[in-house]
């Protein structure tokens, strides 16, 4: 499934009159009169509904004598959301997004050209994005004096003991002992 089609299928959901003209064919056929009557609406506002919902498959007509019987393609629903609910579906639609803009953003909001922070972030989520920037200097499977991380930190602000607080609460460090290490990816809290 494409966005293009993705697109025209909520377009056609977007509007109320027709999702209760859906809710009314998901319990019986009715015509356009029928529909016109039901819903107060003028019989060509329910036919542009009607071709609106055809257009994406969700309705189809059957010609009885002089009236068109309109029906919900149950099938087609049911697909439509069994294909919008698969793990590749959704994931795929967004797969040309720069997932990590907001990430560079934060970076260089609260950083200076040389890399230091001019404040610690409050907000959560921006602090997360701080955080997971400076453990790249951490390795894994060495263990780290709080000396030398302090020594580290202090490469990006002054107040060592905050971003090393932040770190083992955010579940990125680990300390035992005055010694510090990486916590094994998938441990972490953040």
């Amino acid at each position: 499934m494409n966005s293009s089609e993705l697109l025209e299928f909520f377009k056609a959901l977007a509007d109320a009159s027709r999702l209760k003209i859906i809710g009314l064919l998901a319990q019986e056929t009715f015509t356009v009169e029928q529909l016109a009557t039901v819903l107060k609406l003028r019989p060509s506002t329910i036919s542009h509904h009607l071709s609106r919902l055809a257009k994406v498959g969700l309705v189809s007509a059957r010609a009885e004598g002089y009236y068109n019987h309109y029906r919900l393609e149950t099938a087609v629903l049911e697909k439509m959301a069994h294909r919008l609910l698969s793990q590749k579906t959704l994931p795929a639609i967004a797969a040309d997004v720069d997932l990590g803009a907001y990430d560079r953003k934060v970076l260089a909001d609260f950083s200076t050209l040389g890399g230091r922070l001019k404040t610690i972030p409050a907000r959560r989520k921006k602090l997360m994005i701080i955080l997971r920037h400076i453990i790249k200097d951490f390795k894994p499977g060495i263990r780290y004096p709080e000396a030398q991380v302090n020594q580290i930190l202090a490469a990006y602000h002054e107040d060592t003991a905050t971003l090393r607080r932040e770190l083992v609460g955010f579940g990125l460090l680990q300390r035992e002992r005055g010694e510090y290490w990486l916590v094994e990816e998938g441990r972490s809290t953040g």
